[in-house]
């Protein structure tokens, strides 16, 4: 079941209340918005508050508080977007009991009913496993025989065996092994944080990536090149964001924090150029951990980051590669 988000969470600063030139985000929120087919360009947020697959992974708790924390940083953010372009919020779904699959399967639906309104879709996670429920609603709006490229911003594979249970560990194996019109490309992976065995995995799927040092050492030019021929083979694109992938120094609340992660910048410029894509369906962000944040500087990163996704979404800067 899905839960209307408080109204109180989406507040903060009135600078005026009729001249749209100095709205923030919280000002262009609508709440309970109807169900019918947006004529406009329109961003659906859809929070997913869950850490059974973190928990089942071994991994530190807490993601599951991330989807009001964002909401409340986004809130404050100058909503620099033409009268046409509209924001609603679904609400949260919620994991209760360790019921992962279940919650998934109801994420993964609201995905689908949001693109079948012509809404635009982005998650607000949870752990990781949200990608899983994004993408079952991907899939089900694109139908079997469409390719979806998953584009993933991670230091991680994911792509551990689930043969005892789905976790947030396993996504993207789960992903590529339920439809084989699926391509999937990692962004930003940590040569020391995966297994010899997840990256012979990663060869044996035909997984595309590029680790964290080539992105450092690597022309712009060339790994734009790179994505632009994948994003090319594909009929749809999904993106998602784990918060891990981040240095550590700007983002110390997430599950696994990576001493040599990404820029926030260099993630930013990711976003933007996946997510300018007419192809990109939609967008998550994943592992940020309200619990282990210091002065609430990942949630507010985690903020940025997504509302990058929601303009480059919605912007008038989309473009046909």
């Amino acid at each position: 079941m899905i839960n209307a988000t408080k109204p109180g969470i989406w507040s903060g600063r009135i600078d005026d209340v009729t001249n749209r030139a100095a709205f923030r985000l919280h000002q262009a929120m609508q709440l309970n918005a109807p169900k019918e087919s947006a004529t406009s360009p329109t961003c659906a947020l859809i929070g997913f508050s869950s850490d059974e697959g973190v928990r089942r992974n071994n991994g530190r708790v807490g993601a599951a508080n991330a989807p009001d924390s964002l909401r409340i940083e986004l809130a404050k953010l100058p909503w620099r977007q033409p009268a046409n372009h509209h924001i609603v919020d679904l609400g949260t779904i919620s994991c209760e009991d360790g019921k992962l699959e279940e919650a998934q399967r109801e994420l993964g639906q609201t995905v689908y009913e949001s693109l079948t309104a012509n809404h635009i879709p982005v998650i607000l996670g949870g752990g990781h496993e949200t990608a899983f429920g994004h993408y079952l609603g991907v899939r089900e709006f694109a139908g079997p025989e469409a390719k979806i490229g998953v584009i993933n911003i991670d230091a991680h594979f994911d792509l551990r065996s689930y043969s005892q249970q789905p976790s947030s560990g396993t996504m993207f194996k789960q992903m590529l092994d339920l439809n084989e019109n699926t391509s999937y490309y990692v962004l930003g992976i940590q040569e020391f944080g995966n297994t010899q065995l997840l990256f012979d995995e990663a060869d044996r799927l035909g997984v595309s990536y590029i680790t964290e040092r080539q992105l450092e050492e690597l022309p712009v030019e060339q790994i734009y090149t790179q994505l632009h021929q994948f994003i090319a083979t594909q009929d749809y694109i999904m993106l998602t964001l784990c918060s891990d992938v981040l240095d550590a120094a700007a983002a110390p609340g997430v599950s696994a924090p990576s001493p040599f992660g990404l820029s926030p910048k260099q993630v930013r410029e990711l976003i933007r150029m996946v997510a300018s894509a007419r192809k990109t369906l939609s967008f998550d962000i994943s592992e940020i951990n309200p619990l282990l944040d210091e002065d609430g500087r990942t949630v507010k990163l985690g903020a940025y980051l997504a509302n990058e996704a929601i303009v480059s979404l919605l912007g008038g800067t989309r473009n046909d590669n």
